[in-house]
């Protein structure tokens, strides 16, 4: 028995190995802790995705919905459905990556998307007058249309060409870009950052939450203990960031997933409580699934609503939403590879991640996949960069992600344990270490550092990957166009810009 795991360890690490494992100069140790990284820096898509797509299932966040009439069984039938999808697609999206592409890139249904989603299609159905299981529907048809144009786009080579074709300072920049916007997620989601209706946002209050001491709020007085328990997230966060970065100064393998584990102990200890562990709901939740998710996207009347239907506003109204999703997803992803590819050190001699286009087809699948069983567009996620970080080089690392995601399918509580203020510094970090692509941009050509910039800035401040490119594509051409340094090879960059313009017209988002 001990030979027999002996020989399957040595075909993965072996250069000609399915993963390729020791070409790329990695260890099957080293990629598991990666997966696991992985894994818990995006778990909370698990809980985040369904109560964005379903507002919260009529309670919490989306009781307000609640409040003006929608069905609550109905919104907790599209919060259960959209649970197991979540998961699911993570689980099928990832495992093209690791068996398809042998990248270490996990999938997801992405953030922005899912709450453009419920936007438009849930609570948009519910206050054009229609039944907000058809309304959801009606949107999982869209997505499905957007994800055979994806597909189709990457079979032929299109999105490698749309990619390749970019401008050479936005291909830096995209990187920089993305680091400043998973940190932007880590200091949100561990509460260091809060909103100022003065200054927009502002570092976490600690004084303010002293001062409420002996103040009664929500109808009890507010305590010590209570103040030391709003503090408890941002204390963790920082102190997990400077774990992480002093494990890693020191060369310390596996320093994030340290840091994280790290992390999560100090919260409970901090706390001083246990993790928590709830079980009821899995049975409903597969129950729901199979009865509006699943296949939902194929149900007839949901097509007519999808291009009749109030809330869309018309065939027109939806072909533009087709076209959004497609912008969105494929700059995303394309952001979000080159991204990794380059803290991965995972780049040709172009300058391109290496199976790009592979990467792209998987994402297109993914999101195909994720319109039939019940959820909003499935991304490459960007906290695939956290894996990388710890080490993830090829799909081996994307195995482990997406066995641990399924393990969460029945176990969901597991996934519940890590607080996001404890992967709050995996996200922090990886910023860190994104941040120094930017110094590769010549910042003394303006046609190449506004662009450049403007991406950078615009990523983390519109909370869109997508949004940063193309205001960058726009500065690009009409820079070049105005200072004569327009070529022939700038008409992709154009046609991109040309549809961003109309995105940003047609679209709020």
């Amino acid at each position: 028995m001990e030979k027999s795991y002996e020989n399957v360890e040595n075909n993965l690490v072996t250069k000609d190995g399915f993963f390729k494992i020791n070409e790329r100069g990695s260890t099957v140790r080293t990629e598991i802790f990666a997966g696991i990284t992985t894994f818990f820096a995006m778990a909370y898509i698990i809980f985040v995705n369904p109560d964005q797509v379903a507002a919260g299932g009529g309670s919490g966040a989306g009781a307000w919905l609640v409040a003006a009439g929608a069905d609550p069984g109905a919104m907790s039938k599209i919060w259960n459905s959209t649970y197991i999808a979540s998961i699911l697609v993570a689980v099928i999206g990832t495992l093209l990556m690791a068996f398809v592409a042998n990248m270490p890139f996990a999938q997801a249904c992405g953030m922005g998307l899912n709450s453009f989603f419920c936007t438009m299609f849930v609570s948009g159905a519910f206050f054009a007058g229609m039944d907000v299981i058809t309304g959801y529907q009606s949107g999982l048809v869209l997505i499905f249309l957007s994800g055979v144009v994806f597909l189709l786009l990457s079979i032929t080579g299109l999105r490698e060409y749309i990619a390749k074709s970019m401008p050479d300072c936005l291909k830096k920049a995209i990187p920089a870009g993305i680091g400043l916007f998973i940190a932007l997620i880590g200091f949100k989601n561990a509460g260091i950052i809060e909103a100022n209706q003065y200054t927009f946002v502002q570092f976490f209050d600690f004084h303010g939450r002293i001062k409420l001491v002996g103040e009664e709020v929500n109808g009890e007085i507010f305590t010590a203990f209570d103040a030391w328990r709003a503090c408890v997230p941002v204390l963790v966060a920082i102190l997990g960031v400077l774990i992480i970065a002093i494990l890693a100064k020191k060369n310390v393998k596996g320093n994030v997933i340290i840091g994280i584990l790290a992390s999560a102990v100090l919260y409970y200890l901090f706390m001083w409580e246990l993790p928590p562990f709830d079980m009821s709901s899995i049975g409903q939740s597969f129950k729901d699934f199979a009865e509006v998710g699943f296949l939902g996207a194929f149900n007839g009347d949901a097509w007519d609503a999808a291009f009749n239907g109030p809330h869309i506003g018309g065939v027109f109204s939806a072909v533009m939403l087709i076209i959004v999703f497609c912008l969105v997803d494929m700059f995303d992803t394309v952001g979000t590879i080159y991204g990794t590819a380059a803290q991965a050190d995972m780049l040709d001699e172009n300058g391109d991640p290496i199976n790009i286009n592979k990467s792209m087809m998987c994402d297109s699948i993914g999101t195909v996949a994720g319109s039939i069983l019940g959820t909003s567009t499935c991304t490459t996620f960007v906290e695939s960069a956290s894996g990388v970080s710890a080490g993830g080089r090829t799909g081996l690392a994307s195995v482990v992600t997406a066995a641990c995601f399924a393990i969460c399918l029945f176990l969901s509580p597991l996934a519940s344990i890590v607080p996001s203020c404890a992967t709050a510094p995996a996200l922090v970090f990886v910023g860190v270490l994104m941040a120094k692509n930017f110094a590769k941009v010549d910042m003394d050509d303006m046609l190449s550092a506004v662009p450049a910039f403007l991406a950078l800035i615009l990523m983390p401040l519109t909370y869109s990957i997508s949004n940063g490119i193309g205001v960058g594509a726009i500065a690009y051409v009409l820079i070049a166009i105005f200072t004569g340094k327009y070529t022939k090879k700038d008409i992709v960059v154009t046609v991109i810009a040309a549809l961003f313009v109309c995105k940003f017209i047609f679209v709020t988002m």
